[in-house]
């Protein structure tokens, strides 16, 4: 018999490319076979790339709009031009918050792909995101689809299902954990109301580490169910979906912005001008000027007298999504045990009161012993440096200090050596000052190196954290230059921002620099990971 000598190696799919050894070389052999290739003819590299781009996109891989203070339409003037794929990812609210299971690009991605059908899941986007995503997603349906650029999720599909599928690790695989306690951090005479929340998590097995987030699904306030529930007409025992009406509206959909679909349904149901105004509203315009205070119980008072069928009604509405919070403790120092720091949302519009689903639950609606769903979600590049050497700067007013408790019990149970200094600020210092007495024992201990802090309502003047930087600019440069982190938490749209201007300011002023060359190495900082943020 004659001997067949095999062809050499195809190398089609280089080595750096996303998959695993066994999917390249199945690869390998398909495009091969598919090209007619033997192998004795290797393919220049410009040839493999042509091959493996993405038809007709023609993105060079940038995201301008990647910036959470940037409105909608900003962020969709940037992406104009660009693929489809990045115009979902310019709808996003650019957080990378993972409230959705993915980060911005992850989840635009699998949009794109048809691997997710849901584009109601970003929960910071709100309306102006699903509406956007609904009207790219049919632009999505007319054209054909190119060929998306592998997500991680596509690319290492074993490796990522471990992750989803593991109990109590991604929103669609939640797990119970046991409320503990709640403390209210402010003491009289202050204008907020901040909970420190305590869990055990024994029963569940989950684990964390410092910088991820803890979701929570909380439950909708009886009494906003029962006004619903007497607006409809109709019984709380109703059933819908194999539930009681009551339940159903409780633990499975949002009563927060009225949605779109409900004004669809309106608008079947009515006539005359009050069907006009619904479809108006379906359609995201603003007929009477209100829309943007229309709940599902306001949207329901507005066209009273408007009586949709229970079951109509639910299948109207948005699922209840979990809210994220930024962990507040170390599971090096209190293993089995996780804390968060919760501001309560309550406010007044048209003179009903309104309440902040989550926070509100936290700080009223669950009692010591209960159980609720939950599960952690990994940061998405927001960590304590991997030398604990390394000095860590931390910028966190308000509940911003959440996470910087955190990292400062994680390096006291873990006897990192590296020097630590933190922002805080708040109103006032006499009932606004969170943790104050652990704060000052770590400072007192050594452990809490510099504890800078600014206070807005105690003076005749407002003060602020960025304030407190530029007082102390020449010391804050000196621990940059040593090759100290920064990180920042807390508000997106003004704290931060300010921030990093007064970082920029300084750096320009004390590291002898141009305002651009100030910005570039802000930039650097931030891509080479010792400039992070988490910010909402």
């Amino acid at each position: 018999m004659n001997q067949i000598t095999p062809p050499s190696k195809i190398e089609i799919i280089p080595q750096g490319a996303p998959f695993s050894e066994a999917q390249r070389s199945w690869l390998n052999g398909f495009l091969a076979g598919a090209l007619g290739l033997d192998g004795s003819t290797p393919l220049a590299p410009e040839q493999n790339a042509a091959m493996l781009a993405p038809a007709g996109d023609g993105d060079d891989g940038e995201a301008p709009w990647h910036d959470q203070t940037l409105p909608i339409a900003e962020r969709m003037k940037l992406a104009e031009g660009r693929p489809l794929r990045r115009r979902m990812m310019a709808a996003m609210a650019q957080q990378d918050c993972g409230q959705c299971g993915y980060n911005c690009h992850d989840y635009s991605e699998a949009i794109a792909s048809k691997s997710e059908a849901r584009l109601n899941l970003c929960v910071p986007g709100g309306k102006e995101t699903a509406r956007m995503l609904k009207t790219l997603y049919e632009e999505l349906d007319k054209a054909p689809a190119p060929a998306a650029k592998p997500t991680a999720s596509q690319a290492a599909p074993a490796a990522v299902s471990v992750v989803v599928n593991e109990p109590g690790r991604s929103r669609d695989n939640p797990v119970e954990a046991t409320f503990l306690s709640r403390r209210l951090l402010n003491k009289k005479g202050s204008e907020k109301e901040t909970w420190h929340i305590e869990f055990d998590l024994e029963g569940c097995g989950l684990d964390y580490v410092v910088g991820d987030s803890f979701g929570i699904f909380a439950k909708n306030d009886l009494g906003l169910v029962d006004q619903i529930i007497a607006l409809l007409g109709a019984s709380h025992t109703t059933k819908v979906n194999g539930k009681t009406l009551r339940d159903c509206l409780i633990e499975d959909v949002s009563l927060a912005p009225a949605p779109d679909k409900l004004f669809e349904l309106i608008s079947f149901i009515t006539g005359g001008a009050q069907r006009e105004k619904a479809r108006a509203l379906a359609q995201g315009e603003d007929p009477d000027g209100d829309a943007a205070t229309l709940d599902v119980m306001a949207a329901l008072q507005k066209f009273s007298g408007v009586r949709p069928h229970p079951e109509a009604f639910v299948e109207a509405l948005e699922p209840l999504q979990p809210r994220l919070y930024s962990i507040s403790s170390s599971h090096n120092a209190t293993p089995g045990r996780l804390s968060l720091t919760v501001d309560c949302v309550r406010y007044v519009i048209n003179k009903r009161k309104r309440l902040g689903l989550a926070s509100t639950f936290l700080a009223e609606r669950i009692n010591p012993g209960d159980k609720l769903k939950v599960y952690v979600q990994k940061a998405h590049g927001f960590a304590l440096p991997s030398d604990p050497k390394t000095p860590i700067i931390m910028v966190g007013p308000g509940t911003g200090v959440a996470p910087f408790r955190a990292f400062l019990l994680d390096r006291k149970a873990t006897g990192a050596p590296g020097k630590n200094w933190l922002f805080f600020g708040h109103q006032r210092s006499d009932c606004d000052f969170f943790y104050s007495d652990e704060l000052n024992a770590m400072k007192t201990a050594g452990l809490l190196t510099r504890l800078s802090l600014a206070w807005s309502r105690d003076g005749a003047k407002k003060f602020y954290v960025q304030d407190r930087m530029r007082e102390v600019g020449r010391e804050l440069w000196t621990w940059l230059a040593e090759g100290a982190h920064l990180y920042i938490c807390g508000d997106a749209k003004r704290m931060a921002k300010d921030v990093e201007r007064a970082l920029v300011d300084i750096i320009a002023q004390f590291g002898a620099r141009s305002t651009d060359e100030a910005i570039a190495f802000v930039a650097d900082l931030k891509k080479k990971g010792r400039f992070q943020q988490d910010v909402y």
